[in-house]
């Protein structure tokens, strides 16, 4: 049996790793677990095969399940913004967490955080698991600032969540109810649904829904016999807020209605309808974290040729609602129909929700209420468009072929004939231009030449060659303090380059240094110095140690993990248990070191963390009352800074477009994770690949790609990009000798504000009928002048995707 009654090891690793591999099924529940906590498990059972050597090692014992590194701070029940899957938590079903608190019980304090698995997608089905709840705020309206926060599952029904209002406010069994949501200063919708789910009803983060009062008036008339019968019955609902107050009539058995309200699907406008506003000068209320979605479709709306086509009701002729591969015509009657409201003149904002519901239905990324990528957006919508207008009715098979040898002008002609015979719309009218990729195998030199047609251009950006890692250094001395170092390392690095940063600095030899992560009071990891520094995290504790010997040549001496541990006992068992506390450390002690003087050397290593006292005690495995006695916290935690940390970063690196098409236009080498197959040597090898322009559209949409991934971090690149007004002149690029002049106006910008999995989406556009420049910031329009475009380019760091004309 493992530690504190559990089951033992090989036991706990064969049970949790059959429950990670359950199917996800509509309705069940999963539980999020740091994971810095289960890879400290991990460890401990030797769940993977070079943990082997950890297995049962007291000192990678995990302790309780702790989901701190996940929970907002101050907040029990509230997990933190932008956590990604794998990295910064794992989901195991319910038995898998029922087994593991088992074993390890929940540190004090925690609540269990459960998420229900919701199934997604119009057409194809699939499940997820809810991990971002959405938050409501409830009240009364006879008492509106008296708002409760809580959080349901995007399947919840619009029933459940009257239910917990009646439950929180007390409301009596015999009062009827009717939920009502709130969108902006005045704007009211009933929820006349009550199974409706949160997400068909389309409640967003962060809405205020309330219970108004309700009274019935009936008003009667005499039959024929003198009787009185109810002819209407009002159902009055007073809205007692400073707001505003309505009424409403419900007629039974008629049809007549004094007043009907608008189903949950349809627009809302704003309460400055009445006036006249400029075509095209319309803001889109957000509906949480859905300034992604206003920002992409702003950009579109003052595209002229496509917003005219839907203007005029042209695109009623080339719906196309059989495709299989398009969305019924239901995202292009959407968004012809967003379009009109913006174009109508009659509107400072209207709320997008029906066209984000129709995104959302067939686009299950965009159906909750996260921030996403605009650009992702952008590329779904022009896809959607051209797939519910595409004119081909039924779409030919085409037998692709290769240049082998032929000239580029034929096999491109080819390319561009065979794509029209089965993708022709709108959308390739505006959009659609032409690459030719050329690969040539570094084996046999075989050279493979292909034209393929593209929407839009995803260029990269020069990356940052370095990046900043702050790291406590650990002296051999045991009365020094620690001290905070910020290193410049390599971004592609080794760990090696981070001790031979931090020697320059430090002055201690880079080959006596060990690279640590301490995680609750332990050793999370024990860096080799040939790992790669993408390997760090920016939440990880970073602690280098100088050690007396150089370990990769000194083969006499040992070096030890050592850890602190209170005794306690456990409540219930006889035996006690440990708990970890302090900061742990590094020994070297000699291998053939006995007993007795390796616990002096422990001896001489902690004086700085003991409180003077005369009589010396001291064990690795502390008392409670020796440890309160004797151990100093304050000084266990207590660090010096280096003059390094008041280091500036260097002024942003600034690029011309021009710079990111010669990137994207430059000749490299494949990956080894993504090879291709050479039909001359029958077998995948990294060729060499470069892509060149052959036709461009007569809109070019350009995306900066700002974020970049790796298995361990996750960045925004802020270099500095120059984009012109005027004048983009592309025919350097153009290789087809016939294209002639190519020259560009901007005419869209989505920016981008702040780092990755948050900040904000504006954009800039210019106007089809009086050619200026305008900010579409959510509901809010404002003119913006060029020099301010310019300007704010350069210093917000912000463009992400441009549209040029």
């Amino acid at each position: 049996m493992a530690e504190g009654g559990a089951a033992d090891l090989e036991t706990q690793r064969g049970e949790i790793a059959a429950l990670l591999k359950t199917q996800l099924r509509k309705g069940d529940t999963w539980y999020l677990i740091d994971s810095h906590w289960f890879k400290q498990w991990k460890k401990y059972v030797g769940f993977d095969s070079w943990d082997k050597y950890q297995m049962g090692d007291q000192n990678v014992y995990p302790g309780p399940v702790d989901n701190s590194g996940l929970l907002k701070d101050g907040d029990v029940l509230a997990i933190k913004e932008h956590l990604i899957d794998e990295l910064d938590y794992i989901l195991v079903p319910t038995e898998g967490w029922n087994k593991l608190v088992s074993w390890y019980g929940l540190t004090e304090s925690q609540e269990p955080i459960a998420r229900k698995v919701v199934e997604q997608g119009m057409f194809v089905k699939h499940c997820k698991v809810e991990v971002y709840l959405t938050e409501l705020k409830l009240c009364e309206d006879s008492n509106m600032d008296n708002i409760v926060t809580r959080r349901f599952s995007k399947a919840d029904t619009i029933d459940t969540i009257e239910k917990e209002m009646r439950k929180l406010f007390s409301i009596p069994d015999e009062r009827e109810t009717r939920l009502w949501n709130k969108y902006m200063s005045n704007t009211f919708e009933p929820l006349n649904k009550p199974d409706s789910t949160i997400q068909d009803a389309g409640l967003y983060q962060g809405q205020l829904l309330f219970v108004p009062s309700l009274y019935v008036i009936s008003c009667a008339h005499l039959d024929s016999s003198g009787a009185s019968r109810p002819l209407i019955e009002f159902l009055v609902l007073a809205f007692l807020s400073r707001c505003a107050s309505f009424f409403h009539c419900s007629v039974k058995n008629s049809s007549y209605s004094l007043l009907s309200y608008p189903p949950y699907n349809s627009y809302e406008y704003s309460d400055q309808s009445r006036h006249s506003e400029k075509e095209g000068l319309c803001g889109l209320s957000n509906l949480g974290n859905t300034c992604f979605m206003n920002s992409a479709t702003q950009c579109l709306s003052n595209i002229p040729p496509l917003t005219e086509y839907f203007l005029k009701d042209k695109y009623q002729d080339e719906l196309n609602e059989d495709n299989p591969l398009g969305m019924k015509g239901e995202i292009a009657k959407a968004y012809a129909e967003l379009i009109k409201q913006l174009w109508s003149g009659k509107y400072s904002y209207v709320t997008p929700r029906p066209f984000k519901t129709q995104v959302g239905r067939f686009a299950p990324q965009f159906s909750g209420y996260q921030q996403q990528d605009s650009h992702e957006l952008l590329a779904f919508l022009l896809d959607g468009l051209h797939e519910d207008l595409n004119r081909i009715r039924k779409k030919p098979y085409i037998q692709l072929k290769d240049a082998e040898g032929r000239p580029d002008k034929v096999v491109a002609e080819e390319a561009w004939e065979n794509h029209i015979k089965r993708n022709d719309s709108i959308i390739v009218d505006i959009f659609h231009g032409l690459f030719k990729s050329t690969l040539v195998c570094p084996v046999c030199s075989k050279v493979s030449v292909t034209f393929d047609p593209f929407c839009y251009l995803t260029l990269p950006l020069p990356m940052k060659k370095e990046r900043t890692l702050e790291v406590y250094l650990v002296r051999l001395d045991p009365l020094a303090k620690p001290t905070q170092y910020k290193l410049t390392v390599p971004k592609v690095g080794y760990i090696s380059d981070l001790c031979a940063s931090l020697s320059a600095l430090s002055g201690v030899p880079a080959e006596k240094m060990i690279v640590t992560d301490i995680y609750n009071h332990r050793f999370h990891r024990i860096f080799a110095t040939n790992e790669n520094l993408s390997s760090i995290m920016e939440r990880d504790d970073i602690y280098v140690f100088e050690v007396a010997v150089n370990r990769l040549e000194d083969t006499d001496h040992v070096v030890i993990p050592v850890h602190l541990r209170e005794k306690y006992k456990q409540s219930g068992y006889n035996h006690s248990s440990t708990l970890l506390f302090g900061q742990p450390f590094l020994i070297t002690v000699p291998r053939t070191l006995s007993e007795e003087k390796f616990y002096n050397l422990l001896l001489l290593r902690l004086p700085s963390l003991l409180i003077p006292f005369p009589q010396s005690y001291l064990s690795l495995d502390w008392e409670p009352e020796i440890k309160k006695k004797y151990f100093d916290e304050s000084v266990a935690e207590d660090f010096d800074k280096h003059e390094s940390m008041e280091y500036k970063p260097q002024k942003k690196a600034f690029f011309k477009l021009k710079d990111c098409i010669e990137l994207f236009t430059t000749k490299e080498k494949l990956g080894a994770e993504d090879p291709w197959y050479c039909p001359s040597c029958k077998q995948h090898q990294q060729a060499t690949k470069k892509l060149d322009l052959w036709s461009l559209p007569p809109v070019l949409v350009v995306h900066l790609k700002r974020f970049s991934y790796s298995r361990y971090m996750r960045d925004k690149l802020d270099s500095l990009v120059d984009f012109p007004l005027r004048d983009l002149d592309m025919s350097e690029f153009l290789i087809n000798p016939n294209a002639g002049p190519c020259r560009y106006d901007l005419i869209a910008v989505s920016n981008h504000y702040g780092g990755m999995g948050g900040g904000h989406y504006t954009a800039y556009a210019k106007n089809k009928d009086d050619g200026k420049w305008y900010n579409f910031d959510d509901s809010i329009v404002s003119p913006v002048s060029e020099d301010q475009i310019v300007v704010r380019q350069f210093l917000h760091l912000a463009s992400s995707t441009a549209l040029f004309a």
